[in-house]
């Protein structure tokens, strides 16, 4: 332990002396007040202190105590539909301690102390354990089984183990090492946020990350494992987006870090997460959800940590086989955090005055998602995928925060405003935006959903690729001077973009569509293209075809319940078929 005296204050900067015992990361308490901090650059025993907490009111000469440990979460029972600060605070339980603003220098354990969970245990004294391996489980919530884990690193011969109800510090389990030392197992475990928790190894990301919004699943998807970006400018839906990707995903459990947005963003989370019913479990879906709220108003500092605070609570229940998603909104303002610690740190500045490390920061992070096999004796596969919202100023992405993320991310959802002004939603452009994903899945699609999938999805990519070029023709001559077949593919675009792309979020049916309907409704879209292509060949009236009543129930499709989709898609086509006859028939009288 090293106690130092500061020198200077500079704002969530520290300077203190003395420190020559202190190591990098290490955390420490701040003067009489127990402000948390960690050293975040040393100069022989001179330290830099990032203070997690509002330092106003310091001055030189208060004491800088080093804990000797590195910024840790508690990972055990507790975690699930608990709200978080970037620190791993507990915000509720803090909430009842002090009232509804933060008190400085507050210490409160982040998992309960007092909470007793049913232990159950499945391994049995005299097993040949290993880091990784499940010793039982504590039912933590309806739909969540927390696998209680040997700690990484440790391995030895169960010596006892007993069922019960316990706290997170009771010793459940003992251990016994290769040097015959007892090792006592906890339902709780500690890991340092910076380092990335160990697996066996990474496996190809081939299976995809099922959303239920069309225009990822179908045009842009992203596998399980995978990493994305979602850029976009204020009011473009970033945040409506991650909520519904947080919702409708297909992961076991989601962790949402709220890094430096807004608190009604946040408290829109936290009054619709337990009010919703998830559609994989039936429960609410806070029943596998954790929280990190570090919003706006909250220190700068701490929202560099809360980006590793979330990704290692997601690590931690991805070591239990879980497939996680977690969505950090946004990484701007994490990188923002970092620009002004690096400046207060007087580094030498890369672009727009972000630090040079900015980059590999990033890498950092986004590395740590991916499908691997989990540590165990037992093999076990699991994913943890990491979508980050980009909030560029303005909207332009050329600037340093999107363009590292970019080159890190393998699929990038570029929300456009001029898609939002229009009420498009999702805003997702579909000429800019791209997933290299897309080939590797292709194979996936066509076995589990269909076989004519990935050939749908082409053909209306290139339809809308095509409207695009056929919109600057319109805008210099007009509709008018395009042959029949060119204005057939921009209705046939048009119905792309407002039956198939277009999704409402608040809709009760159309917030989520399964895989099947997302597949019956590019069936019907390319339908009344290709038989509305081969009436024009047979002398049909462009704008009789473009007015085909139909064409509305093409449009209905999406307000379905998917119980439905079989017959009614079945209805609409033959109603269809019908509508392209008649029309033909009529040419042929006249």
């Amino acid at each position: 332990m090293s106690i130092g005296k500061i020198v200077k204050v500079a704002g969530p900067l520290v300077i203190a002396e003395g420190m020559r015992d202190a190591n990098m990361f290490d955390v420490v308490r701040v003067s009489d007040k127990r402000l948390i901090g960690e050293i975040i650059e040393m100069h022989g025993d001179r330290a830099s202190v990032q203070v997690y907490e509002e330092t106003a009111g310091l001055g030189t000469g208060e004491t800088v105590e080093s804990t000797g440990m590195p910024l840790s979460v508690e990972l055990g029972p507790g975690l699930i539909k608990g709200i978080f600060d970037g620190i791993q605070r507990p915000l509720e339980a803090i909430m009842a301690a002090t009232g509804n603003n933060l008190t400085r220098g507050i210490e409160v354990p982040s998992l309960d102390r007092d909470a007793k969970w049913q232990f159950v245990p499945t391994a049995e004294p005299g097993a040949n354990l290993t880091g990784g391996d499940f010793i039982g489980y504590v039912q933590e919530t309806d739909v969540v089984r927390h696998h209680i884990m040997v700690p990484a690193g440790i391995s030895g011969t169960l010596k006892e183990i007993s069922a019960g109800e316990y706290t997170v510090t009771d010793t459940v389990a003992t251990l016994t090492d290769a040097a015959g030392k007892d090792i006592p197992l906890t339902l709780m475990q500690k890991w340092p946020v910076r380092r990335g928790r160990p697996y066996k190894n990474k496996i190809s990301p081939d299976m995809p990350l099922i959303t239920g919004q069309r225009v990822i699943d179908t045009l842009f998807p992203i596998a399980k494992g995978g990493v994305a970006a979602i850029p976009g400018p204020f009011g473009s839906g970033k945040t409506v987006t991650q909520h519904q990707l947080a919702k409708w995903a297909e992961a076991d459990i989601v962790v949402y870090i709220g890094c430096g947005e807004r608190g009604n963003e946040m408290t829109d989370v936290l009054n619709e997460f337990p009010e919703l019913i998830d559609p994989h479990t039936g429960k609410s879906l806070m029943e596998r959800t954790v929280l990190i709220a570090n919003t706006s108003d909250m220190p700068v500092a701490a929202r560099e940590a809360s980006i590793y605070t979330g990704i290692t609570i997601a690590e931690y229940f991805r070591d239990m086989g879980y497939s996680v998603a977690l969505m950090a909104d946004s990484t701007s303002r994490w990188a923002e955090a970092l620009r002004e610690m690096s400046g207060r740190l007087e580094e030498m500045p890369g672009e727009e005055g972000y630090p040079a490390y900015l980059g590999s920061r990033l890498a950092q992070f986004y590395e740590r998602a991916g499908r691997v096999i989990c540590l165990g004796s037992e093999k076990r596969e699991a994913s943890l995928s990491v979508i980050g919202a980009v909030s560029p100023p303005g909207g332009d992405i050329s600037e340093p925060v999107s363009q590292a993320t970019l080159r890190i991310v393998k699929v990038f959802w570029g929300l456009d405003s001029a898609l939002a002004y229009k009420r498009h939603f999702p805003a997702i452009n579909w000429l800019t935006s791209y997933s290299l994903y897309t080939d590797s899945l292709g194979d996936w699609f066509n076995n589990n959903v269909s076989p004519d999938w990935m050939e749908l999805r082409g053909r209306m990519m290139a339809l809308l690729s095509e409207e695009a070029s056929l919109e600057e023709i319109v805008k210099l001559v007009g509709m008018d001077a395009l042959s029949p077949g060119d204005r057939l593919k921009m209705e046939a675009a048009r119905s792309i973009r407002e039956d198939f792309l277009h999704q409402l979020a608040f809709h009760e049916v159309d917030t989520y569509s399964s895989l099947k309907k997302q597949h019956l409704m590019m069936r019907l879209c390319m339908l009344f293209y290709d038989r509305a292509a081969d009436a024009l060949t047979l002398g049909a009236n462009i704008e009789t075809l473009a007015a085909l009543p139909a064409r509305e129930d093409i449009g209905r499709f999406k307000y379905v319940e998917e119980q439905n989709t079989d017959a009614e898609f079945e209805r609409v086509a033959s109603l269809l078929e019908e509508q392209i006859q008649t029309a033909i028939a009529e040419k042929e009288e006249d």
